[in-house]
């Protein structure tokens, strides 16, 4: 794939997000029954933080990177869900979009020699190619979602 490529699934993965919220509907997203107890609407506030480290990492001067990222996955998580799980479902949905739109123009502005260093960015974590970092937090953390979601909403439909 070149270096691009990547953008190609992240607009798809997106797409395809957007659809499942929309089939779960916003009276059904407070409604817990997600892994670990969340709702949908938890997990979009848990995705945004992702997408807002995201931003803060490519924004320019970049912002320095949360200590979350210290943690492991699973303790890393305890304290965003904490963060996110009070906040009003309308304004989760609207930042859901902002960082969306933000992040998208950001990576789409960033010549191709960044999408594949590292040291070009202050805060990038090491193990990879910035894109690849990008693709974890946004699409491939949409595929991990999703999967949770969809079997939720076929667990609710067999007990109707």
């Amino acid at each position: 794939m070149n270096v691009r490529g990547f953008q190609h699934f992240w607009r798809k993965d997106r797409a395809e997000w957007e659809r499942v919220l929309a089939e779960v509907g916003e009276d059904r997203m407070l409604e817990p029954g997600l892994p670990g107890g969340w709702s949908v609407k938890d997990t979009i506030a848990h995705v945004n933080w992702y997408e807002r480290e995201m931003v803060r990492l490519l924004e320019k001067p970049p912002l320095t990177r949360s200590e979350l990222w210290e943690l492991p996955t699973d303790a890393r998580n305890v304290p965003i869900y904490e963060a996110g799980k009070d906040q009003p479902l309308e304004q989760v949905l609207t930042e859901s979009n902002q960082l969306f739109e933000r992040l998208w123009a950001l990576v789409s502005e960033l010549p191709d020699e960044d999408l594949v260093d590292c040291s070009r960015f202050k805060q990038m974590p090491e193990e990879g190619e910035p894109w690849k970092v990008i693709a974890s937090n946004t699409y491939e953390h949409y595929r991990q979602h999703i999967l949770d979601i969809r079997a939720w909403l076929s667990e609710l439909a067999d007990n109707s």
